[in-house]
């Protein structure tokens, strides 16, 4: 163990899956021997930055800032309650805390879980800690999650803010196992486009009713979590082979087991966008996360790009400008602003 410091920074990635999402909201992947999801790591930072103060906490965002006498009163705050779990947690004691997050709100591209990791990292590093395993911070998120939405949660989105590049997390009795998956991250970006719906979702009460009716046993919901699953083995494999036609299809197929889980998951927008895309010469896409708005993910040919992305922006979808993410989690203690550097710089 190191010693307290006054100023701690870190920073994360947000994530597009790709396929097997949902099946790391425990017990469900248990219930599918050798299920698993695939991810990767994008290039829209998530920042957190803490400074030691006399009395009282803070909370900046952008133009918002809360300011509260007690911690306790700080996770009463719609706004200021994911942070309020993490202080609570790490007893970090008072404390002003700014927050920056390069993903459109509600985006579903994992952007609060990686606020969650990035705020257990800056907070570990400003008491002295040894920085905690992967798993045991993905764990503690979780938990906390879970605490302040009152509804279960998943450790798919810890992963990439940790890790960065691409992922696959397998699930197993005794808790999940993460791979790096071998893959030419660039080749991979030049096939992939992610366009934000402009609509906003809420991804933990769409998953809870659809996790309640697969632990019922409901036939018709066993059957598509299997078909989910499949997609999700057969994109790891692709994507290793470096065969992107085969894993958008396997994105496709995904997608269509997916979007009949609930009539929440799918949109007429989200479903005009995939059509449009797959029209113009695109191998596959799904939405992001639990869907019912945020963003979509889609793989194409190189030379298609630039005709889909004219076309989302036609359809008032907002293409965002990211790459694959390589490196994990950075960490750094010192002087200078809470968050010393512009989350575009990581780009």
């Amino acid at each position: 163990m190191s010693e307290a410091v006054a100023h701690s920074h870190a920073r994360g990635w947000c994530r597009v899956d790709l396929a097997g999402g949902t099946l790391d909201i425990w017990p469900l992947g248990l219930l599918h021997p050798g299920s698993r999801t695939v991810n990767l790591a994008i290039d829209l930072a998530v920042e957190a930055g803490f400074r030691r103060r006399s009395a009282g906490y803070v909370v900046r965002q952008g133009a918002s800032r809360i300011e509260e006498d007690s911690v306790a009163a700080l996770c009463r705050q719609p706004e200021g309650a994911l942070v309020g779990q993490v202080l609570t947690q790490l007893d970090t004691g008072p404390v002003e805390v700014e927050l920056l997050s390069n993903s459109p709100r509600g985006g579903g591209l994992g952007a609060s879980s990686a606020l969650m990791i990035v705020l257990i990292a800056a907070g570990e590093a400003l008491l002295g800690h040894e920085p905690s395993s992967p798993s045991a911070r993905a764990a503690l998120a979780r938990d906390l999650e879970a605490r302040m939405m009152s509804l279960p949660t998943g450790v798919q989105d810890h992963y990439p803010a940790m890790h960065g590049g691409a992922l696959e997390i397998t699930y197993a009795p005794g808790g999940e196992r993460v791979r790096a998956l071998d893959v030419d991250l660039a080749a991979l970006g030049e096939c992939l486009i992610v366009a934000y719906t402009g609509s906003s979702h809420f991804s933990a009460g769409a998953n809870w009713s659809v996790v309640r009716r697969r632990l019922d046993g409901e036939a018709e919901i066993v059957a598509l979590f299997e078909r989910i699953a499949e997609a999700a083995t057969e994109v790891a494999e692709a994507i290793e082979a470096a065969d992107f036609e085969r894993v958008g299809a396997a994105m496709a197929r995904e997608w269509s087991a997916r979007s009949r889980l609930s009539e929440e998951v799918s949109t007429p927008k989200i479903e005009t966008l995939l059509n449009q895309a797959a029209a113009l010469g695109a191998w596959g896409g799904k939405a992001c996360g639990a869907g019912g708005g945020g963003s979509i993910a889609v793989l194409a040919p190189p030379r298609n790009r630039a005709a889909i992305e004219a076309k989302f922006a036609e359809l008032g979808a907002e293409v965002l400008a990211v790459q694959p993410a390589q490196g994990g989690v950075a960490v750094t203690v010192g002087d200078g602003p809470l968050l010393p550097v512009a989350a575009t710089a990581f780009q």
